[in-house]
């Protein structure tokens, strides 16, 4: 066999090989992610049978964020030293203990409180896989790549979708236990079958320098401010919107759900367009239409419409809006970052998108509570949208 024939075949091998790791890492994402949102489909039913308050119920849901968020810090950082293969497997076996312990917790808010924090480790997935699918792909593909990986997003969805069902049938902790075997063989699975990239070398800096090197990249805050909009949106909205359905617009839990899954299900198609289109077009262009985007139509919801259109309709293209900008957002981490540095620097950014997330309920709970609406809510995501995507134009009118 001639040697240009060899490099093809070894060229084709290899494409296979990034495309089996990249549909396991998706695949894992996604089941974190429906470990990771198990509490906010049930909110209503958490409030009922605990009498919570709106904001109670607002800190209940929002409480695995936080250490989904704050956790990729280090997750990231151990991603750059111990590889992507050590670190789904730990993540998914770590998960199941507070996943179990939710279960278990459903007649106490102060329990649900604890194991839901540290449920949240489920959410540090994402600091794993960025890293793990950017190693296996070229720069040219990376976009694309990151793209498709973040479709996992979509274990919202079937979170949103299917636990409320899985509760009404089956009950919570058999749900629960469903889960925490579902993470048990997806860790099995990630251990045997999932691979290192072959280019991919461990980091052997301690991670503390490697993390204060990263905070001095203007880089990393420029990225963690559009993230923190884009997916803190997504996660906001994934999180919270099942309460919002039912408070606001009076829909069942299960109907609710099935509405937010739809919600999610947008997002996440959107997602790998925009990895893609971020190819084609330029991140910044698709970050850009992503802010926009959302700032149009969360001014179209700050005035309470009805339930189906326009309001079903705003929030479809707030999904697709903020979709987009996912995909786009680490389309311009992958040019504007060094590989070596991809897995911290996406764990500092993935914390600040999560912590996006985090806080948008807590202040949609309490405007509620203050004002029987959610409009003060929707104009600060509009009035935030707007800023941030002036300051992409300015911030990056050079990039690309």
């Amino acid at each position: 066999m001639s040697g240009t024939a060899q490099r093809s075949e070894g060229r084709a091998a290899a494409r296979g090989t990034a495309g089996g790791n990249l549909a396991l890492a998706t695949a894992a994402f996604a089941l974190t992610f429906w470990a990771w949102n198990l509490v906010g489909p049930l909110s209503k039913t958490y409030s009922e049978q605990l009498s919570l308050s709106p904001a109670q119920t607002s800190l209940l849901v929002a409480v695995p964020v936080l250490v989904g968020s704050l956790g990729r810090i280090p997750v990231g950082a151990l991603t750059d030293r111990l590889g992507g293969r050590v670190m789904f497997t730990a993540v998914c076996f770590i998960s199941i203990v507070p996943t179990l312990l939710v279960g278990l917790s459903g007649g106490s808010y102060p329990m649900l409180l604890l194991w839901g924090f540290f449920l949240g480790v489920a959410g540090t997935s994402f600091a794993v896989g960025i890293p793990f699918v950017n190693a296996w792909h070229a720069p040219a593909r990376r976009g694309f790549a990151t793209g498709v990986f973040g479709a996992g997003m979509g274990g919202t969805a079937l979170s949103a979708f299917l636990t409320p069902v899985l509760v009404q049938a089956w009950g919570l902790l058999a749900t629960h236990l469903l889960m925490c075997a579902a993470l048990a063989v997806m860790g099995a699975v990630m251990w045997v079958f999932s691979r290192n990239a072959p280019d991919w070398t461990p980091s052997s800096e301690p991670a503390l320098p490697r993390l204060r090197d990263a905070l001095r990249l203007k880089a990393t805050w420029q990225m963690s401010l559009l993230y923190a909009l884009a997916f803190g949106g997504f996660v906001a909205f994934s999180t919270y919107l099942p309460t919002l359905l039912t408070t606001a617009y009076a829909f069942a839990q299960t109907d609710a759900g099935l509405r937010t899954a739809g919600f999610a299900l947008v997002a996440v198609v959107a997602r790998p367009i925009g990895g893609t289109l971020s190819d084609r077009i330029g991140a910044v262009r698709v970050c850009l239409a992503s802010f926009i985007g959302t700032c149009v139509f969360a001014v179209v919801l700050a005035f309470h419409p009805p339930a189906e259109f326009p309001a079903g309709a705003s929030f479809v293209l707030i999904a697709l809006a903020l979709g987009l900008g996912t995909g786009g957002v680490f389309a311009l981490v992958a040019k504007v970052v060094e590989p070596s540095r991809v897995g911290t620097v996406t764990g500092l950014v993935g914390a600040a998108g999560g912590l996006g997330g985090y806080f948008p309920p807590l202040v949609m709970g309490g405007v509620y509570q203050a004002t029987g609406a959610y409009t003060i809510g929707f104009v600060l995501l509009a009035a935030v949208a707007l800023a941030v995507a002036l300051y992409t134009s300015r911030a990056f009118r050079t990039a690309e």
